[in-house]
């Protein structure tokens, strides 16, 4: 069963791609998918880009074009929730798009004609990236004290980059039944598409920043030094993992 590996930016997937035995690359659809096998597993690196609409493109195309059965994504996001903190990890328990709004057609956040705005991941696939999450944080180590975190994430077509905004979100995830752990630009679309094909779905995310007036600190030196060496341990406990047909 073939593995697609996610992710928005190129420094999200440092290390990935020099792990696949006999590499290829396919262009398609304007993008880059690089092809192999990973511990005898078949997999494919693309990026998604950034934003629902980039993601939804790319997560199509794994599908249509490259057949995946699977898709994990990897990357980093603005922490939200309690006690979620820079260096943390969270695994998705499913997504909402915090944006969606076509009120008063359809309730707040319900994403039109599918009756409901929550796109949950696949179980059996959080249940195995929930151990390689934990597994990987330990094994990557670092200067944080990372804790993995399990629960909602919120996508939508902007950066939230300050207190004010970000506290604003949350209140108004709130008062719809939603508590968010982090929020990001792209996963929500991803599972959006998945639940269409009916592929499983999973991601895992480390938190960059609190999605508050700190977040324009040094954003690629986090990346290159804590998420990247986060995202090549987890997911090569996860490949390891996963069954190859």
């Amino acid at each position: 069963m073939t593995l697609a590996i996610l992710s928005a930016l190129p420094e999200e997937q440092q290390g990935l791609v020099e792990q696949l035995q006999q590499p290829r690359q396919v262009q398609h659809a304007g993008r880059t998918f690089t092809l192999g096998h990973w511990h005898g597993l078949p997999v494919v690196l693309a990026l998604s880009r950034i934003g629902k609409v980039a993601a939804a493109t790319t997560a199509t195309a794994l599908v249509e074009k490259f057949g995946v059965q699977r898709i994990v994504f990897t990357g980093v996001a603005g922490g939200l929730g309690d006690g979620v903190q820079v260096g943390d990890v969270v695994v998705a328990s499913g997504f909402v798009q915090h944006d969606m709004n076509a009120a008063p057609l359809f309730p707040p956040l319900e994403v039109p004609l599918y009756g409901r705005a929550l796109f949950p991941c696949s179980a059996e696939l959080i249940a195995t990236l929930l151990i390689a999450a934990r597994a990987g944080v330990d094994c990557a180590g670092g200067t944080f004290n990372a804790k993995v975190h399990h629960g909602l994430i919120a996508s939508g077509d902007r950066f939230v980059s300050a207190a004010a905004e970000s506290q604003a979100l949350q209140t108004a995830l709130r008062s719809h039944g939603y508590e968010a752990l982090a929020v990001e630009m792209e996963g929500a679309a991803v599972a959006q598409v998945c639940a269409d094909y009916g592929v499983p779905f999973a991601a895992v995310r480390t938190i960059s920043d609190r999605a508050d007036d700190t977040a324009h600190g040094d954003f690629a030196e986090f990346v290159r030094s804590t998420a990247s060496r986060y995202a090549l341990a987890i997911i090569g406990v996860l490949v390891r993992s996963l069954p190859a047909a």
